[in-house]
């Protein structure tokens, strides 16, 4: 018997059979939509998180701080620092020169001092919100009531936000050159008992700040007859974000915060503010890969600056996300084998259905592997027809989810997740779906093979 009668025999028996092929080809297409949409998803999610990381990112930064490194720290992700060490451009331009580092964000940070606001918005009534108007309280409480607030001005390149740890949660980041729009952070809405929910609510207020500095009035003999005084500035609040470049509450351009730096640092107790006039406050350098983050630790360290870096964190997450892999594709395996057990029993009640019939094509000639021939054709056409199906329907599926989780990320601000055709996936699903159908029907086709002519013919 040729392939061409095989393949004749086996789709006449299954559009003889439509109901049961049917069904059987749901079932197929089922779990390869299960297990295509889940590999699909986790593939863009790994992309999304861990593929960018390994390109460089912000969780590939390493923050370099105006320090030298600590001799007697042990090996952490943030070791204390030793002495002060000004971070100017040679340094900058030596870090950025070496091997394996793809960008460097300079950053600095300055003393402030705000003038409390009065017209900040009540907190929206939530489950917490008592809670909120506690920790307002008590935020006016501790600063005895005082109109001043003393914080930290973060100075960062606002068109570089994709390489800093920055992330938008309402509005949008100051304009790189604007000396008027600032961001603030959750600390901030924290200060005064807000939640995110209130974020909305903080854009267009404007805040005083005053970069502070002493004035000498004992002809330098003593600090005790200094005054403090304040250059101030008026800003608008155009947004607010989570950051983790500082411990303040206030982003800026970088030129804003170093205008206010030079002024402090110019007075003659500049040591009361922190005492290193260093150009940069620190640096945010970014490795050119997640596998880099050590090698350019040690390289800045042997330049002679104090390093920090979440190695740890995020070596934890790349195992969990492996395990949420493995997980996914476990659940759609399943999907595959009950598929599977699926097309062994209907195979086999086609086997015991067409006993009749297998004992005239043996009684004309056909021998065991023509009949083997005939089943696994028949099982094979129902797995890659479901394969087709169930990997196109996952595709969709997933591309539907993607669309969802687009808006949630859009709508915090983040960037979106790209499917793009995972042309292995889809292959894949349509070659796995056909090859587990070819093994399912092994089983029912050895039995019809094995089947001989006269008791085929005779149990009808």
């Amino acid at each position: 018997m040729s392939y061409r009668d095989a393949i004749a025999i086996a789709a006449r028996s299954v559009t003889r059979r439509l109901g049961r092929a049917v069904l059987t080809v749901l079932a197929v297409a089922l779990a390869a939509a299960l297990l295509s949409s889940l590999l699909i998803a986790g593939s863009a999610a790994r992309t999304r998180v861990l593929d960018d990381v390994s390109r460089g990112g912000p969780l590939t930064g390493i923050r370099v701080d105006a320090a030298a490194p600590d001799p007697g720290s042990l090996d952490s992700d943030d070791p204390p620092t030793g002495r002060p060490r000004a971070i100017d451009d040679a340094a900058r331009h030596r870090i950025a020169g070496l091997p394996d580092v793809r960008a460097v964000v300079p950053v600095v940070v300055t003393p402030i001092q705000v003038l409390r606001p009065t017209n900040l918005p009540a907190p929206k009534r939530t489950t917490t919100s008592r809670r909120r108007a506690g920790a307002r309280r008590r935020a006016g409480t501790a600063s005895g009531g005082s109109s001043l607030i003393s914080d930290e001005l973060i100075g960062v390149d606002l068109a570089r936000t994709n390489d800093v740890p920055v992330a938008l949660e309402a509005g949008r980041l100051p304009a790189p050159g604007s000396t008027t729009e600032v961001a603030v952070t959750d600390g901030f809405l924290a200060r005064f008992g807000l939640s995110k929910a209130d974020a909305p609510s903080l854009l267009g207020l404007h805040l005083q700040f005053g970069a502070p500095r002493f004035f000498d009035e004992s002809g330098g003999a003593t600090l005790r007859h200094s005054s403090l005084r304040a250059r101030w500035t008026r800003m608008e609040i155009v947004g607010v974000a989570a950051q983790e470049l500082s411990g303040g509450q206030f982003v800026v351009p970088i030129a804003v915060a170093q205008a206010a730096r030079r002024w402090t640092l110019t007075g003659p107790s500049a040591a009361i503010f922190g005492g290193n006039a260093s150009p940069y406050s620190a640096l945010f350098v970014i490795a050119s890969s997640l596998g880099h983050v050590g090698s350019v630790r040690a390289e800045i360290t042997n330049v002679g600056f104090s390093t920090s870096a979440p190695e740890t964190l995020i070596e934890s997450v790349q195992h969990y996300v492996h395990v949420v892999e493995i997980v996914l594709a476990g659940i759609g395996l399943i999907g595959l084998v009950i598929a599977a057990l699926g097309i062994a029993n209907a195979m086999l009640a086609a086997v015991r259905e067409r006993r009749r019939e297998i004992g005239v094509l043996k009684a004309i000639g056909a021998r065991d592997r023509d009949v083997r021939r005939i089943f696994l054709l028949e099982a094979a056409t129902l797995g890659c027809i479901g394969g087709v199906i169930g990997t196109v329907a996952g595709w969709l599926t997933a591309r539907a989810l993607a669309g969802v989780v687009n808006g949630y990320l859009a709508k915090e601000g983040l960037a979106g997740v790209t499917l793009g055709v995972p042309t292995v996936i889809l292959v894949g699903g349509v070659v796995g779906a056909t090859a587990i159908a070819l093994i399912a029907g092994t089983v029912p086709a050895q039995r019809a093979a094995q089947l001989p002519a006269r008791q085929a013919m005779g149990d009808r």
